[in-house]
């Protein structure tokens, strides 16, 4: 090859290796590519308190799928729609529906105790289960789920709460699959979730 035409490729294969380095650097300073979170990396050991009181542990996701939302009672929006799509899913699902585990994980340790989330569960599918606790026994389980979730005080001296609103699946064994897409006809979500059955 005559040096002539070597040089530039040279320098061109040099500028394209730098480039896709720079990418990479780049992503991973913006944080791009810590996004990917491996799958054990979510879940882990908890003990919380259902709506009826009982105490409820990592053990309970073992042997069913289970669908868990966080959220809390006082949300105007986002929660009550999730958990009504939920319900429907689980509706869709007839009998099998016994064979999953649905649960809504509180945010909002302060307000929601188990009577609040008894209260506010009623309105749902009888499947699914309010979860909540101590602050420091939620705050475990955020952190396990890898969970955001803020107190934002308003005007009138109350406050609301900003969270990650992903639907959870995890599978029979007790480890993340995948987030659960909910928009959609639930009959679709429904046949989805009795792959995992």
């Amino acid at each position: 090859m005559d040096h002539r035409t070597a040089r530039p490729l040279v320098i061109f294969a040099a500028f394209a290796g730098s480039l896709a380095i720079g990418l990479v650097v780049m992503l991973w300073a913006l944080g791009g590519l810590s996004t990917v979170t491996a799958p054990s990396a979510i879940g882990g050991p908890f003990q919380l308190t259902n709506q009826a009181g009982q105490a409820v542990t990592e053990s309970a996701l073992k042997g069913k799928p289970t669908l868990i939302f966080f959220g809390f009672t006082h949300c105007p929006d986002v929660c009550p729609t999730a958990l009504f799509e939920i319900s429907e899913v689980l509706k869709a699902m007839g009998k099998d529906a016994d064979r999953v585990n649905a649960y809504f994980v509180s945010v909002d340790p302060e307000r929601d105790t188990a009577a609040a989330m008894k209260d506010y569960l009623s309105s749902f599918d009888p499947h699914l289960q309010g979860l909540t606790g101590d602050p420091a026994d939620v705050a475990k389980v955020l952190s396990a789920y890898r969970v955001y979730s803020k107190k934002v005080p308003l005007k009138d001296g109350d406050y609301t709460m900003d969270h990650t609103a992903l639907i959870y699946l995890m599978d029979r064994d007790g480890r993340f699959v995948s987030p659960f897409n909910l928009k959609r006809k639930p009959e679709e979500a429904a046949a989805d979730l009795k792959r995992y059955l």
